[in-house]
C-alpha cells in the first residue's frame, strides 16, 4: 500500500509538470494552429538558466537572496526567449504556409539545442536545490520531497488563475476571439500581434515554472533533456485534445500517473517501455478518437 501511494503521488507530479509544458503547445495551437516544436527546448533553457544564474548570484548576493531572485530571474529571461521567439521565427512567417512555420519551428528547436550543447559542452548538469522544495517528508512510510506534494496545487492553481484571465479578462476575450476566427479577429481590429505575443509570453512562463519544478525532482540537465517531456506534454495536449487547457490538464495527469505505474509492473526492463506505452496511448486514442477526450470536432461551412 505505502509503494502504491508514494508511485501514485510521484506520478500524479510528473504529470503536473508535463501540464504545465502541455498549456503552452495547446494555447500556441488554438491560436496559430502550430505546434511549437521548440517548446520543449525553452523548458531545457529556463533549468540551464537557473543552473548558470545561481553560480552568478552567489559571488553577489547574500545566500538567502540567491535562489528567490535566481527563480525570479529565471521567469523573466524564459518569458523574454519566448516572446523574441514568437518574434524572430513565427512572426515573419504569418502569412506563409503552416509547413513554412512547423519547420522554422523545428529550426529553432535544434537551435536551442546546439547553442545549449556548445555553452555546455554536452556535459551533464545539476540544478540547484531549492529550498523547501528539495526538503523531504515521510508519506505513508516513504520520503517524499515536497516538490511532489506541492506541484499538484500549483498547477491547479496556476490553472485556475489562467482560466480567469482567458474568461473575464480584455485579452482573454481577444484569445478566444483569435481562436474561434483568426481572420475575422482581424478584420474586427483585434491587435493579433499582440494577441499572439501574449500567448507566448504565458506559455513560456508556464514552461519556466514547470521547469523549476521538474528539475527539483530529477536534478540532472542535458541540452537534450527537453525532447522528452515536450513530446509527452504534447501527447498529453492531443489526449486530451488539442486546443482545450483543461483537455491537456487532465491529459497530462493521467499520463504521469500511467507512466509511473507502467514503471513498476513485475517483468524486466518494464521502465525500458514508459516511453514507448505513452505513443502507444497517443496512437490508440488518435485511432478511437482523434480529437481526443475533449476535444471538438471541427465542421469547415460552405
Amino acid at each position: 500500500m505505502e509503494f502504491f501511494i508514494s508511485t501514485l503521488l510521484f506520478g500524479i507530479s510528473v504529470g503536473g509538470q508535463y501540464a504545465l509544458i502541455a498549456i503552452g503547445y495547446t494555447m500556441v495551437y488554438g491560436i496559430l494552429r502550430l505546434i511549437n516544436f521548440a517548446h520543449g527546448d525553452v523548458f531545457m533553457v529556463a533549468g540551464l538558466m537557473g543552473i548558470y544564474l545561481n553560480t552568478l548570484l552567489a559571488q553577489f548576493l547574500p545566500p538567502l537572496l540567491v535562489i528567490p531572485v535566481m527563480l525570479l530571474l529565471v521567469l523573466v529571461l524564459t518569458v523574454a526567449l519566448g516572446f523574441i521567439i514568437e518574434r524572430v521565427a513565427y512572426k515573419p512567417l504569418r502569412t506563409a504556409p503552416r509547413m513554412s512555420v512547423m519547420i522554422s519551428a523545428i529550426g529553432v528547436s535544434y537551435l536551442l539545442q546546439n547553442s545549449a550543447t556548445y555553452i555546455t559542452g554536452g556535459q551533464p548538469m545539476t540544478y540547484p536545490a531549492i529550498p523547501f522544495l528539495s526538503s523531504t517528508i515521510t508519506v505513508a512510510g516513504t520520503s517524499i520531497k515536497w516538490v511532489v506534494i506541492l506541484t499538484p496545487f500549483l498547477v491547479v492553481a496556476l490553472v485556475l488563475l489562467l482560466t480567469q484571465l482567458i474568461n473575464h479578462t480584455r485579452i482573454g476575450m481577444a484569445m478566444r476571439a483569435v481562436a474561434k476566427d483568426f481572420e475575422t479577429s482581424q478584420l474586427m481590429g483585434i491587435k493579433i500581434n499582440s494577441v499572439i505575443s501574449t500567448t507566448f509570453v504565458i506559455g513560456s512562463a508556464l514552461a519556466a515554472v514547470g521547469s523549476m519544478l521538474y528539475f527539483t525532482t530529477y536534478t540532472s540537465v542535458v541540452p537534450t533533456i527537453g525532447a522528452m517531456p515536450g513530446l509527452k506534454a504534447f501527447v498529453a495536449a492531443v489526449f486530451g485534445g488539442i486546443g482545450s487547457i483543461p483537455g491537456a490538464v487532465i491529459g497530462a495527469f493521467l499520463i504521469g500517473i500511467c507512466e509511473n505505474f507502467v514503471k513498476i509492473l513485475p517483468f524486466e526492463g518494464a521502465t525500458t517501455f514508459v516511453d514507448a506505452f505513452t505513443f502507444a496511448l497517443l496512437i490508440i486514442i488518435l485511432v478511437f478518437k482523434p480529437t481526443g477526450l475533449f476535444g471538438e470536432k471541427a465542421t469547415d461551412k460552405v
